[in-house]
């Protein structure tokens, strides 16, 4: 038996074919580079030449520090023999090639830096920057593999008075790089540091209104404290909004990243946030800023994904809804710039249909759909995707709620 619930194709005249512009064809070249595979860290899995590494950097770290030294790091103590030191140890190694020596120093002066930065309690800091939770950088959600996901957007500083603020001298500088190392912190905080486990986090970074010279400081600080003291931490970085002139950017940044980091590069040009996350991370847990289902404060309620071909109209039916129920739904294709609307079609053989939404364009920048509708009598809600003016399949997503009328 058919599923009512599920979305019903429609297809319809195909539209004309285009060309790709060079910018387009650029950005997809980058995004489709051998993408980064995290490691496991399980010892059995490595080579006869890292496992003799791995023991080389613990007998330094002893040698050193003694088995009574303090040398702990995330809580977790490296001179213990347990998996949980294995796994920060292995990402020191990886970070260096496995060349143990270069291995030993990067993690010396890493432990020394959070010793003098007392990076341990920066968690539980308030550092003052309310303004910029929830905006600047922030922890949201998971990725469809569990890894947290940090977003990360430096649009807002395009207004002078902010930047000021923010970065008006060294000293409001270093408050800010605290508070950045603050977010990472917590983040890691999630991570479980075993083997098979989830041991690094997603960056997604909005480069849209970035300014491109004004934040050179800062994010080579930015990026340079990562790399030294946070190695192999980022499963994947995802590029977002990025514009024509990101090779200006990547030129400040480049020199400062290794090529494993490199790797690990997502790129996605304007006006694609939407269709580039969805690879990644479930729609119900992209921001609603990015083309996503999750608002602030939301029940993180799991919806349903459907693709669009190009050329072809979707008609999602929901039925069973009864006389004096309220249906509330949301739904978003990724990229939209298509037509949608919605009606209501009550059960009595040939009776007239409600027009709950108008048909109308939604443009690639537009949010989620969110609405609700009260029904005088029982039938069926069709939400309409009419992708027919388009060749690019799309990435959707909705879902919804019904609640019944509480009159008797």
């Amino acid at each position: 038996m058919e599923n009512p619930h599920s979305p019903i194709s429609i297809p319809e005249a195909s539209p004309k074919p285009y060309k790709k512009s060079f910018v387009t064809t650029l950005m997809e070249a980058a995004s489709l580079r051998s993408p980064f595979k995290e490691d496991t860290s399980f010892t059995s899995h490595l080579k006869a030449s890292e496992k003799k590494a791995l023991q080389e950097l613990k007998d330094k770290l002893m040698a050193s520090y003694g088995p009574d030294g303090e040398c702990t790091m995330w809580g977790i103590p490296l001179l213990a023999e347990d998996e949980k030191a294995d796994v920060v140890l292995l990402k020191f190694l990886r970070a260096r090639d496995f060349r143990v020596l270069d291995s030993f120093r990067m993690l010396e002066k890493c432990l020394a830096w959070r010793k003098e930065f007392k990076a341990d309690s920066v968690g539980e800091e308030d550092l003052g920057f309310k303004e910029l939770e929830g905006v600047v950088a922030y922890m949201h959600g998971y990725d469809r593999e569990g890894h947290p996901v940090c977003y990360n957007a430096y649009g807002v500083f395009k207004d002078k008075d902010m930047y000021e603020r923010i970065f008006g001298d060294e000293e409001k500088l270093n408050k800010f790089l605290r508070w950045r190392i603050q977010v990472l912190e917590r983040g890691i905080s999630l991570l479980h540091f075993k083997p098979g486990g989830i041991n690094s986090i997603i960056q997604v970074t909005d480069l849209k209104d970035m300014p491109k010279r004004e934040l050179g400081v800062a994010s080579n600080q930015i990026l340079s404290l990562f790399q030294d003291n946070y190695p192999e931490m980022v499963a994947r970085k995802i590029f977002i909004n990025v514009p024509w002139y990101f090779s200006v950017l990547y030129s400040m940044f480049g020199p400062f990243l290794t090529q494993r980091t490199k790797s690990k590069f997502v790129i996605s040009r304007e006006g694609h946030a939407a269709e580039t996350l969805y690879k990644f991370i479930r729609p119900e847990d992209v921001p609603v800023q990015y083309g996503g289902l999750s608002r602030p404060n939301d029940l993180q309620k799991p919806a349903s994904e459907f693709t669009v071909k190009g050329g072809e109209k979707v008609n999602i039916q929901i039925e069973g809804i009864e006389a004096g129920a309220t249906i509330t739904w949301d739904l978003v294709v990724g990229g939209w710039d298509l037509e949608y609307s919605a009606e209501f079609v009550p059960n009595k053989e040939d009776s007239y249909t409600i027009a709950v939404e108008k048909p109308r364009k939604l443009s690639p920048t537009e949010e989620a759909i969110r609405n609700s509708y009260t029904s005088k009598e029982s039938g069926k809600l069709v939400l309409s995707v009419d992708n027919t003016s388009s060749r690019r399949k799309k990435v959707a997503a909705y879902r919804y709620t019904v609640r019944k009328s509480t009159l008797e």
